[in-house]
């Protein structure tokens, strides 16, 4: 019988993080998104479906004329490309640590991308519902899915990094 595991949005997050000047680190939040994953059992290599989405506009840089650039179509193109998604295809676990391969959209463009994932366990809340508790990490490349802009300051130095480092922790809420 499968089982269906829902995103516990309360206790997740998704960031990004990008250097600036190639001096600083920059960090920025995906404030709405979602996650769903069917599976056989309460092990998640047995996972048959795992998808992911987070809403473009609710990027948050903590400054609000970055932010808007971010959505523009000098990056995501938030008015044509609402969302960005990603699709899991194989979960391979080997102990706490494993690896997720899938597929992620960006801006209309698909790339397969593989991530580590830290699994934490899962346990029974004090409200008896079972979760399951994941930390995601990861890094893409910027310009594979179109986000091209780019800025080179008077010195010469590059304004934002092509590589883009990712981290969730994630928490699932096993549904009934």
């Amino acid at each position: 019988m499968a089982i269906t595991w829902k995103l516990d949005p309360t206790h997740s997050e998704v960031q990004f993080k990008v250097r600036h000047l190639m001096i600083t680190t920059v960090t920025g939040y995906f404030k709405k998104f979602d996650l769903e994953v069917d599976t056989e059992n309460d092990d998640f290599t047995t996972a048959s479906r795992i998808q992911f989405s987070a809403d473009i506009d609710s990027i948050d840089t903590n400054n609000q004329q970055r932010d808007t650039h971010l959505k523009s179509a000098d990056f995501f193109h938030a008015e044509e490309h609402e969302q960005l998604t990603f699709v899991g295809h194989k979960y391979e676990n080997s102990g706490d640590e494993a690896k997720l391969h899938g597929d992620l959209t960006i801006r209309g463009v698909t790339k397969p991308v593989t991530v580590d994932v830290e699994y934490g366990g899962i346990v029974v809340d004090p409200y008896g519902q079972t979760k399951a508790g994941f930390t995601v990490s990861g890094k893409i490349s910027r310009k594979e899915f179109g986000l091209t802009w780019s800025a080179v300051t008077e010195a010469g130095q590059v304004v934002v990094s092509d590589d883009i480092k990712i981290h969730a922790e994630i928490q699932l809420v096993k549904q009934a």
